[in-house]
């Protein structure tokens, strides 16, 4: 990814000033073996690998950019497995290695078309056939604070939902035909619509959406 679709010295610098508040929907993973290799894509400081270990799940990785987050995250959750993604969205892990995999607030991080589509491809690579995305991110807002600052960024970075933070990041808002392009690989179970606080404060829409890697028969 390029340094505009990874921001490391950012998520470093924001380790200790940020929460993370995009929520957890259990009963989509009642199919999931608690044994089952889940995968924290962009893990943060291991807030949801947390919860889901108190519903029971026991084998969790997860992987971030940011190596500040992942020393927060081992210092808070010691028995926990942790990676820092070097090349990001390249992880070390093998083709079909994960049962299920959790995308949670993370495409908001990532501005550019092909780095995400690479980033999806990257989980539908270390994903098994029939396996679960689990993905949770920002919506397009309808308020006139994120219209103009979409309008006023769109034509610097090339996409409308595109802006950047008063403290440095910048971010992206998501259509839903653009979500559902990003996972055409996928076959889509369920999604929801949900309200979050972003990671500065503002309530926004977001969207939820439980997605299964195809059964290669």
């Amino acid at each position: 990814m390029s340094d505009l679709d990874s921001q490391v010295r950012y998520w470093d610098a924001a380790v200790a000033t940020k929460t993370f508040t995009h929520p957890l929907h259990p009963s989509w993973l009642d199919g999931i073996s608690r044994h089952a290799a889940i995968l924290d894509y962009g893990c943060g400081y291991g807030r949801v690998m947390e919860e889901l270990e108190q519903h029971g799940f026991d084998n969790l990785t997860g992987a971030d950019i940011s190596p500040g987050m992942i020393k927060r995250a081992r210092h808070l959750h010691p028995t926990m497995r942790f990676a820092v993604l070097d090349a990001p969205p390249l992880s070390p892990y093998p083709a079909a290695g994960f049962d299920a995999a959790l995308l949670f607030a993370v495409l908001t991080c990532v501005p550019g078309d092909e780095a995400q589509r690479r980033l999806i491809a990257e989980l539908n690579r270390i994903l098994k056939p029939g396996g679960v995305l689990y993905m949770s991110d920002l919506l397009l807002q309808d308020d006139e604070r994120n219209r103009s600052r979409y309008s006023r960024y769109a034509h610097h970075y090339g996409t409308y939902g595109v802006f950047e933070t008063g403290d440095g990041a910048v971010c992206r808002h998501h259509s839903r035909e653009w979500l559902s392009t990003l996972l055409t690989g996928f076959e889509t179970v369920d999604s929801r619509t949900i309200t979050v606080a972003t990671m500065n404060g503002h309530e926004s829409t977001g969207i939820q959406i439980l997605a299964r890697k195809p059964t290669v028969t």
